[in-house]
């Protein structure tokens, strides 16, 4: 048999994959889309493409049908690739998979009509400030890179560290699975880094970094130059659009999460 007859046609193996979650709280297409247009402000590249969830586990048991091909275009509209719909019901369940969407985790049964509340989502999340929508870095499928496949561990939170030392580039994804990321180099612009424990760049932080990814509040981002495009912890989130506090702007800086708000501390070298 020939070397190049012996190649495999096809391959699975198990991969994760970065994805957002789409937090629905209306399914009304107009207040979801004016929704969308005051969160993104219009800026046709805030989104780049990625992979979405819809969860559908804030919604009342009482919602109106859900038009799985408007959602799934609006979200289009706005970069998000819908992939998959987290906590639906069984009764769902044939219509879901009927628009070529998968289900995250087990369906879900609602307990009485009368229960319209549902407890907050426990995964990290990016909440974002509108009454009608929000956007969650969901931990469950995270990308896998060359450099992630070193970092798996099973812990929730930090359990190890993950160095990086080359220059994190524009389109790169680096995920820090169950670790701490260490990165001695830049992360530039359009760059995203990821880590279920704190971040640490010693360098300038120029794209976006997500620590505490499995919602662990008390992981901190540390660069020392902040030109960060969107930093998070715990799903928390801050952009800077409007640019950054005065004294922040290429500054040594530290991140963290004081409840729902994150703070930006400047880090001062010891005397």
């Amino acid at each position: 048999m020939s070397k190049s007859s012996s190649r495999k046609p096809i391959e699975i193996k198990i991969s994760t994959v970065v994805a957002v979650s789409a937090i629905l709280r209306e399914v009304d297409l107009g207040v979801l889309d004016a929704a969308m247009q005051e969160m993104t402000g219009g800026n046709v590249d805030f989104f780049e493409d990625e992979f979405t969830v819809i969860d559908i586990g804030a919604l009342t048991a009482t919602h109106p049908p859900i038009d799985w091909h408007a959602i799934t275009t609006l979200l289009k509209a706005y970069r998000l690739n819908a992939v998959a719909v987290r906590n639906a019901t069984p009764e769902m369940e044939a219509d879901i998979l009927a628009h070529g969407l998968s289900l995250d985790g087990p369906l879900k049964v609602h307990a009485a009509a009368a229960d319209t509340k549902t407890p907050a989502p426990v995964q990290a999340e990016i909440e974002l400030d509108t009454a009608d929508l929000a956007v969650e870095v969901a931990p469950a499928v995270q990308q896998a890179t060359q450099q992630t496949a070193h970092a798996a561990a099973p812990a929730q939170f930090a359990a190890g560290t993950m160095i990086v030392d080359t220059p994190v580039r524009a389109g790169q994804r680096i995920y820090a699975r169950g670790a701490d990321l260490i990165i001695t180099a830049a992360v530039n612009n359009g760059a995203e880094v990821i880590a279920d424990g704190s971040i640490h760049i010693y360098a300038p932080l120029r794209g976006r970094a997500l620590a505490g990814a499995s919602g662990n509040t008390e992981a901190r981002i540390f660069t020392l130059s902040m030109e960060a495009e969107l930093v998070s912890i715990a799903g928390m989130y801050r952009t800077f659009e409007d640019g950054f506090p005065a004294d922040r702007k290429q500054q040594a800086t530290q991140v963290r999460l004081v409840g729902d708000r994150i703070d930006m501390l400047p880090i001062k070298a010891a005397a």
